[in-house]
């Protein structure tokens, strides 16, 4: 079963992308603004997936549309500097990687569009009005409606059968699912431990607290830091003896145990498609955020073997993926 479509929240959603012959006429030549959440070279293959798409739409590099980069070199780059020079450019659209991101550009330019690739809660968060309304020159995607943290400890526990601790791995400035992680841990009758991180050094010292506390487990929640941390991540989890679920599919191919959540490349294709509508004339207010409604589950069996789990095979049966 494919459970990588992605679709509109909303009836009335973005329609599939015409057909390359439909693109913008020749002589035109857009350009679009990219903010990406972390450095490029860790984020290529998505991309790259964005670049794709943009093809398959008819749009050309250096012929039809111009791409400008702008990534963090390093953690704790500014992103108002780097979304002020997009602003300066009189970039046609601007593409923009995580709240953050997406909030320096929001900040700096209220007539520019602003597709989100993805925020966490926009509306929450003030990036837009609602999902079905966005207003104002920011929509795209959201991954508010993936609370999957129940399912995600479901997951774990089918993996370890006497699961009652487990640790949470976050970026100090990712606290956005907090909550809802909480909320399940109560409801499930588990014990969780914050593990806030805020750079790179301190993660070591941050597994060491979780096998301290005699966690059964870890929860690794997104951020760009972990993302660009991934192979570690998952190394210092079979080092700790902690299996550990994640929620984007580069985990699993980083030597992560489990990942439960939506494709880390989907996001990327529809933020194309939203450009597309976007350059043809449709106006960010009109647009719906669109969020995920199918997930992937994948499983690293060498993690698996690596930790000493025998996983069951009800649970392997259902895994879109198995990596050997």
């Amino acid at each position: 079963m494919d459970r990588r479509a992605f679709l509109g929240t909303l009836a009335g959603g973005l329609l599939a992308g015409p057909l390359a012959a439909e693109a913008q006429p020749a002589g035109k030549v857009y350009r679009i603004g990219l903010i990406p959440g972390g450095p490029l070279a860790v984020r290529m293959h998505q991309w790259d997936a964005f670049r794709q798409t943009l093809r398959d739409l008819g749009y050309v590099e250096g012929r039809n549309i111009l791409l400008e980069f702008r990534p963090p070199g390093r953690e704790g780059d500014r992103f108002d500097d780097l979304a002020a020079n997009l602003v300066h450019l009189r970039v046609d659209v601007i593409v923009a990687s995580g709240s953050s991101a997406i909030r320096a550009a929001k900040q700096l330019t209220s007539t520019i569009p602003i597709v989100m690739c993805p925020a966490a809660n926009p509306v929450e968060e003030g990036l837009v009005a609602s999902l079905a309304r966005p207003g104002g020159n920011v929509t795209g995607l959201s991954v508010v409606a993936m609370d999957l943290s129940g399912k995600r400890l479901e997951t774990l526990r089918e993996m370890v059968p006497r699961l009652s601790r487990v640790a949470v791995l976050r970026h100090s400035r990712a606290s956005a699912w907090l909550p809802s992680v909480e909320a399940s841990g109560r409801v499930m009758r588990i014990q969780l431990l914050d593990l806030p991180v805020i750079q790179a050094g301190e993660l070591e010292k941050g597994f060491e607290a979780a096998v301290q506390w005699r966690a059964d487990a870890m929860m690794v929640m997104a951020s760009p830091l972990f993302f660009g941390l991934r192979t570690r991540i998952a190394d210092l989890a079979v080092k700790h003896r902690l299996p550990a679920v994640y929620d984007l599919p580069s985990f699993a191919h980083a030597g992560g145990l489990v990942v439960y959540g939506p494709s880390d490349t989907e996001y990327y294709r529809r933020a194309a498609h939203y450009v597309d509508r976007i350059l043809k004339g449709a106006k960010p207010a009109d647009l719906p955020v669109e969020q995920p409604t199918k997930i992937e589950l994948i499983i690293n069996m060498k993690a698996a073997r690596a930790l000493g789990l025998t996983i069951p095979q009800s649970l392997l049966q259902r895994a879109d993926q198995v990596i050997e």
